[in-house]
């Protein structure tokens, strides 16, 4: 059985963070393993309140963990505190882990900062550099490079920058094309363009179950083009048979 790793935050929705994950990972017949970086008070409205763990409990469930069970992949999501950053670092290089994806969560889906101003430095710094693919959608991209982008050729300049700063992969999520919704992959040499028809609605969770789809894909042993791929896939499926269940934003069917 193969298996994968979450380092993120709590949604009590179920629809985001290490929950979706977990339930992505097991759509894809992964054995799921998660450690809890910040709690969050939210609903499909949006977030209330955000506590990142303690410094001391976080390093303790990284080594308890990883010195039972070594994943085949890993992914970051809401990381909240620089510090974190560090450890996670640092516990990547103690147990040799391998195809890291880095999903640099900035804001909520309802635009609530979820990360401290430091965490985002350390993480260009720190996590782009070891990372086997980042994911960050078109907002995240422009407050990672500077950029303002509103084209494919915007894409194409910010996912260039992106791959100075060191990951083997850049995704950049959310382009909207004549009705398509658009990822561009680049992996320093070739662009693709990984297209489907743009769903109408909001959705709870996108960028947490794309990044996680990648994470299982890639533990399974494929290609990251073909992980891109896929996880395209899952995730239009997923909204074409999402459901209500609140006042807000629908939830993925994973």
């Amino acid at each position: 059985m193969k298996s994968a790793l979450t380092i993120a935050g709590s949604d009590p929705t179920g629809g985001a963070g290490l929950q979706a994950d977990l339930r992505v990972f097991k759509s894809f017949g992964i054995h799921g393993l998660s450690v809890t970086a910040a709690l969050t008070a939210q609903n499909t409205e949006g977030v209330s309140a955000i506590i990142p763990v303690d410094k001391g409990f976080f390093i303790g469930q990284m080594d308890v963990l990883l010195r039972d069970i070594t994943p085949d992949a890993l992914k970051t999501g809401m990381l909240y505190s620089a510090w974190v950053v560090d450890v996670i670092t640092n516990k990547i290089e103690d147990y040799s882990l391998k195809n890291l994806v880095v999903d640099p969560v900035t804001v909520s889906s309802s635009g609530v900062p979820l990360v401290e101003q430091e965490t985002l430095e350390a993480v260009k710094e720190h996590l782009f550099p070891i990372a086997r693919v980042i994911t960050p959608n078109i907002y995240e991209a422009s407050v990672l490079t500077g950029m303002n982008i509103e084209n494919i050729s915007d894409m194409e300049m910010a996912a260039k920058k992106l791959k100075e700063l060191g990951p083997e992969v850049v995704i950049i999520t959310g382009g909207h094309l004549e009705g398509l919704a658009l990822d561009l992959y680049y992996d320093g040499e070739d662009f693709h363009r990984i297209e489907s028809v743009k769903s109408k609605g909001e959705y709870h969770g996108t960028g947490c179950a794309f990044s996680a789809a990648i994470t299982a894909s890639l533990a399974l042993g494929h290609s990251t083009l073909e992980s891109a791929r896929r996880a395209k896939e899952y995730i239009n499926n997923a909204i074409r048979k999402a459901y209500h269940l609140g006042k807000g934003m629908g939830l993925l069917n994973l």
